[in-house]
């Protein structure tokens, strides 16, 4: 397969994940190059997720390597033989690769949780406050930009919408719930929008009240993707340059921690779809 120019971050994720494999073997990559009849620099390039890998190769090397887990060498055998275009490849050459890959993350996800403090989820923003958004943060861009990144964040929306809604839970700081980041009709209507989730059981919402004691989380913004196993578990940080992603086990071990330390500093589902609900009748 040919060199790839600028590999997705599920292409890198399959290389890396042979990569632990063949460290975990106790193998150089010289020596699994002679196995396959290959170079040291091809197999750079595919542990780089560069090159491409195919299905049938990545069930080879996991039984050289001695991997007796199922499970985990099917899924990587699928991300291999990924083959067709998801939606997010229309915005290619038109968005940051970054936000193909967040989608793309999404779409493969098993299951979705998510912190957030200063702003209401991505995945939970109606086109008016996710305009104002992004606005806000670029004011240069122009419309044929702006509209493009509104209407990207509206169809990731499609991993909970669907016949078979990819189970979504989110925490929210009561702050996010009250700033205008456009107008009060926005907002309103941004409130309305998540309470309509909460209803049709598309997102488990959980509420940070303003007065909560002993809640020091404010940097705590996080998603935690989970993946066909706890192997291929997903976590994103951002971060002073961007969307990090995390796959070391440490890593998303803090996260899963994390999670469970906001959620316990939230109100329940039910209470917090009630507490959305007094807001909204504020506006």
């Amino acid at each position: 397969m040919p060199p790839r120019s600028n590999p997705t971050a599920r292409q890198v994720r399959l290389g890396a994940e042979l990569r632990k494999l063949r460290e975990a073997a106790g193998l150089k990559a010289r020596e699994v190059a002679a196995f396959l009849d290959s170079t040291s620099g091809q197999m750079s390039q595919m542990e780089a997720g560069i090159a491409g890998v195919s299905a049938a190769r990545v069930r080879r090397l996991a039984a050289h390597y001695g991997c007796a887990d199922e499970e985990f060498v099917d899924a990587l055998a699928a991300m291999a033989a990924e083959r067709s275009h998801g939606w997010w490849d229309d915005y290619r050459g038109v968005l940051p690769q970054v936000n193909l890959d967040v989608a793309e993350t999404e779409h493969h996800a098993v299951s979705l949780r998510e912190v957030v403090i200063t702003y209401v989820p991505g995945l939970l923003q109606i086109p008016d406050y996710a305009r104002a958004v992004f606005a806000f943060m670029r004011p240069e861009l122009p419309e044929s930009e702006l509209a493009p990144r509104v209407e990207h964040r509206m169809r990731r929306r499609t991993i909970f919408e669907g016949d078979t809604p990819t189970p979504y839970e989110t925490v929210i700081h009561e702050m996010a719930l009250r700033v205008h980041v456009a107008d009060r009709r926005t907002s309103r209507s941004q409130l309305r929008f998540i309470l309509d989730k909460i209803e049709e059981g598309r997102a488990d919402v959980r509420v940070i009240p303003v007065d909560q004691e002993g809640f020091a989380g404010a940097g705590a913004s996080l998603m935690y993707l989970e993946g066909p196993g706890p192997k291929l578990d997903t976590g994103l940080r951002d971060s002073p340059t961007g969307v990090e992603f995390c796959d070391a086990e440490p890593q998303l071990k803090h996260l899963r921690r994390l999670f469970h330390k906001v959620e316990d500093a939230s109100l329940d589902p039910v209470a917090s779809r009630d507490f959305i609900h007094r807001l909204a009748k504020e506006l």
